[in-house]
């Protein structure tokens, strides 16, 4: 059974969930535009599990950020983007698919 939802839906499940803080609003919709375009992208169905996408994806302000976790060797977006798909959110803060 399939149910199709919007943004408002999206966040009330990472609400329901006690995941809010796992990722910014803006972050949470920019989470949310990527899942659409892919499944628009593929033709794939994205099935809406909030821990698996909160164990899949991490969220951060910046570069210096990113880096105490994944180390200095990933000098640009560049180097992140080589090494993952990237979800940017502005300017500086960016979603990542965790490796």
């Amino acid at each position: 059974m399939k149910q199709t939802i919007g943004i408002h839906q999206f966040n009330k499940a990472f609400e329901d969930m006690n995941r809010l803080t796992n990722f910014s609003y803006e972050g949470r919709k920019a989470l949310f535009d990527y899942l659409e375009q892919y499944e628009q992208d593929t033709g794939s169905e994205v099935e809406l599990d909030v821990i698996a996408l909160c164990c899949e994806y991490s969220e951060y302000d910046n570069l210096a950020e990113f880096q105490k976790d994944y180390g200095k060797e990933y000098e640009s977006m560049k180097d992140i983007e080589d090494a993952t798909q990237v979800i940017k959110i502005d300017d500086e803060s960016f979603i990542i698919q965790q490796f």
